[in-house]
């Protein structure tokens, strides 16, 4: 998934900076894959430590071995949840952890030093996402005294990325020329791609999360495909009603925005609920994307309107649609029914405060870490990097070269011979005089 994103997000940035903006997904994989490793993990799934807050950093330090452990494994069920060996869950939450990160590069993109968001995914995944992950889903604070309802990440993943992606890109400003200059996307084929990849591999995202195969297993898959497709539908009709004209990177948009939302509730709520939930989420998130306008804020790649917003919107519906008759685990867990559900309004107070008190907590993080980075090391490029090129400054290299090819003026065609003639034109008699303007 995580490069399906840097497709994505590549596709709809500008070409001068697509590599860097492909690069910053690409090394989130590399950078916290090792991070997990060592002291992710344990941080995100050891026991309690430090009142909740995190988890034990030495249970599952990367020097150890766990090899014959079982993740979930008690007494009477030896085996664990559904046989998962835990190096098997670490891996699969591995993934979780590498692509909240990946997501909040598209905020800003065009305008960051490489070594400046090295720095910032170290320090935000490290102090943020491994904190959040235990709270929401590790047992920790969160979850004992709030007892909210993510099946996927709708908290610990896409409102956390999006709260800090709204942080850092205040901290950056806005890229020179927005909005009066055009930031149109410069690979629409890109974007489809990308978003299409998105969509397939949460199939796994979201129905791998029940960590067996069973009816809400089946559940999730089939809610995920549904909300998806109704909010794909929901941002066109936006598109179409507003702008007389849907477009492709709209209905890419609308898909994501619609997997955004699911991602929370998809082993929750009943499959007409989630056709709801994705409608909702194609027209809010549609119409979101421009309140960037409205208060000033450059977010380059939309992450605050469709991840931010979408992830409160799929939060908030559990409190509304939670069903404990497709999935026990709600009350077993602590938490409650939603309101029209016949649980009361107990659980969207949960999930609101839940998804409060991560908003706050990310948004800070993320603002005074991209703060220290601008003042030490610096975080944003400078003018003349961004203008002519973010991907050259950075990179030293470019996504397409429009030089002719050596030897030849008349670029890779001339050199096919495609278009040219298989014998020499007769050269061009001299002109008997010539006039000079003076």
């Amino acid at each position: 998934m995580t490069p399906a994103l840097a497709l994505f997000y590549g596709g709809l940035n500008r070409s001068k900076g697509v590599l860097n903006m492909m690069m910053m997904s690409f090394s989130t994989i590399g950078l916290v894959s090792v991070l997990w490793l060592f002291y992710g993990f344990s941080a995100s799934f050891g026991a309690d430590s430090a009142g909740g807050l995190f988890g034990d950093l030495g249970q599952y330090f990367g020097s150890k071995t766990y090899i014959g452990e079982f993740w979930g494994a008690t007494a009477d069920k030896p085996s664990g949840v559904g046989g998962i060996p835990t190096y098997v869950f670490m891996v699969f939450q591995m993934t979780f952890a590498v692509i909240t990160v990946a997501l909040i590069s598209g905020a800003i993109s065009d305008r960051a030093k490489f070594g400046g968001w090295l720095l910032f995914a170290f320090g935000w995944a490290t102090l943020v996402y491994f904190p959040v992950a235990h709270n929401v889903w590790g047992g920790g604070w969160i979850a004992q005294h709030l007892h909210p309802l993510d099946f996927a990440g709708g908290t610990a993943v896409h409102i956390n990325a999006g709260a800090a992606a709204l942080g850092v890109a205040l901290v950056l400003g806005k890229r020179i020329g927005w909005p009066r200059e055009s930031t149109k996307p410069h690979n629409v084929p890109f974007v489809a791609l990308g978003a299409g990849l998105l969509w397939f591999g949460w199939f796994g995202f979201n129905a791998g999360s029940e960590l067996t195969v069973d009816g809400v297993t089946g559940l999730a898959f089939v809610n995920t495909q549904v909300a998806t497709a109704a909010a794909l539908l929901g941002w066109v009709i936006v598109e179409w009603i507003r702008d007389r004209k849907p477009t492709l990177v709209g209905a890419s948009s609308g898909a994501v925005a619609g997997l955004v939302a699911i991602t929370p509730a998809c082993g929750f709520i009943d499959s007409w609920a989630a056709v709801l939930l994705g409608l909702v989420a194609g027209i809010v998130c549609a119409l979101a994307v421009s309140l960037k306008y409205r208060f000033g804020f450059d977010d380059s790649l939309d992450v605050v309107g469709v991840h931010f917003v979408g992830g409160w919107i799929g939060s908030l519906w559990l409190g509304f649609f939670a069903n404990d008759k497709l999935n026990p685990v709600i009350t077993d867990g602590g938490a409650k029914n939603g309101l029209f559900m016949g649980g009361g309004v107990g659980q969207l107070g949960a999930q609101a405060g839940a998804s409060a008190i991560v908003t706050v907590y990310s948004f800070a993080i993320a603002f005074v870490l991209a703060f220290i980075i601008e003042k030490t090391i610096g975080f944003r490029v400078g003018s003349e990097a961004e203008v002519e090129g973010i991907d050259i400054a950075e990179h030293a290299e470019s996504a397409y070269d429009m030089t002719p090819g050596t030897g030849s003026a008349g670029g890779a065609f001339a050199l096919a011979g495609v278009g040219t003639s298989k014998t020499p034109a007769p050269a061009a008699e001299a002109p008997a005089s010539e006039t000079v303007a003076g």
